[in-house]
């Protein structure tokens, strides 16, 4: 459905542009339909730029996105809009989604003129109590409300409902439920997987491992712009090849055992001579002087990593 080829984003920097910042480094996926990818990082990783570009908000510096074969470069006016009706974006904080002067409904309202102005005022109500309906709201509670009435993943909810009144086909979910209570975070991830069972493709943007493993078909790990192991989730999780996976996994507190400090590598003090090596050489415990930057090495089927010393790992 969509694949992105060797996609970069570089950032200029300073009064005049002359520093360069590479937020995104060639990197490459495909999504199927129906599929759950979980894009996954720390904090600067660039997994939210990639949605981005994805949705179109920002520019490509270098490389392709492809949605059903056809570049997403050349969508524009109509073309652009058709795009929107198939692709849709749902962000980490769904109070600032909403205009706290008008109802929270509004949203809605916005999608019918500009997509659907042709419907009749019951067709569309009809419409949006279905989508609201799906994604487990009553109609009643959450109509006529302004957002401050409203709890963080009631709102969460709705603008996954707006997504819904569209033919959405796909969905860029970045971080949709860190700012979300426990309790309402687990009843969000079974919405997207009961979506995902109508053939809704989704790209889902966390930090949080816990949550790309219980939700996702496959996994990326994401590290300084650079994918730095893909594959089935299962096998990320169970075989981590790359040593910053590992570091991930490490680091994640365990309820069968006492919690102990965990030591996050620092970063070590390199030189020019380091040009063109791994991404994570700086920190990476297995560095040698062999370690130059390299794609993704296929390992077995459904399981890549960007590591030559992946078997020591």
């Amino acid at each position: 459905m969509i694949e992105l080829k060797d996609i970069t984003k570089v950032y200029s920097l300073g009064a005049f542009g002359k520093r360069k910042l590479t937020a995104v480094d060639n990197v490459s996926f495909s999504i199927g339909e129906g599929k759950i990818i979980s894009l996954i990082g720390e904090s600067g990783s660039g997994k939210t730029t990639i949605g981005k570009m994805m949705l179109k908000l920002i520019p490509i510096t270098k490389g392709q996105i492809l949605f059903q074969g056809k570049d997403l470069s050349l969508f524009k006016g109509e073309k652009l809009k058709e795009y929107y009706r198939y692709v849709q974006g749902v962000f980490q904080d769904p109070f600032s989604s909403f205009n706290p002067i008008f109802k929270a409904d509004r949203i809605f309202e916005l999608v019918k003129s500009e997509f659907f102005p042709e419907l009749t005022g019951r067709e569309w109500q009809i419409h949006v109590l279905d989508a609201l309906e799906s994604v487990g709201l009553n109609p009643k509670t959450v109509l006529n409300k302004f957002p401050h009435q409203l709890s963080g993943g009631q709102l969460q909810r709705m603008l996954i409902a707006r997504a819904l009144l569209l033919d959405t086909k796909f969905l860029v979910a970045d971080e949709i439920i860190s700012m979300l209570d426990a309790s309402t975070r687990i009843d969000v991830l079974n919405i997207l997987a009961e979506l995902k069972k109508g053939g809704l493709s989704i790209l889902f943007i966390t930090h949080d491992l816990s949550l790309g493993y219980y939700i996702s078909d496959e996994s990326i790990i994401l590290y300084r712009g650079s994918v730095m192991e893909a594959g089935k989730t299962e096998k990320v999780f169970s075989t981590p090849l790359h040593p910053y996976t590992r570091m991930l996994l490490d680091a994640v507190p365990r309820i069968d055992r006492k919690w102990t400090t965990f030591e996050i590598p620092e970063r070590k003090a390199v030189g020019s001579d380091t040009i063109g090596m791994c991404k994570y050489y700086d920190r990476c415990p297995l560095a040698t002087k062999e370690c130059e930057a390299q794609g993704l090495i296929k390992v077995e089927e459904d399981h890549h990593v960007a590591c030559w010393r992946w078997n020591d790992v």
